[in-house]
């Protein structure tokens, strides 16, 4: 799906003019239709996708306990 700068902004969370530097670097896809730029937000998907993917991973990895030391002694 093809967006404006103003939308693909939104979409992304960031500001328009973050937006327009990366089409200007080539980091981001545009089409240029005459009178403006048009974003496909399916190149997205899987940068999202892989974002998911590592919160996902952070979350398993801070949730798991913390295994006991054997070189612990309890001085009690």
């Amino acid at each position: 799906m093809y967006v404006s700068i103003p939308e693909a902004a939104e979409y992304l969370d960031i500001s328009e003019r973050e937006v327009r530097q990366l089409i200007f670097e080539r980091k981001i896809r545009a089409v240029h239709d005459g009178e403006q730029y048009l974003v496909n937000t399916n190149q997205f998907e899987t940068h999202f996708k892989q974002l998911e993917n590592y919160r996902q991973l952070i979350e398993e990895i801070l949730s798991e306990p913390i295994p006991e030391s054997p070189d612990v002694k309890d001085e009690d």
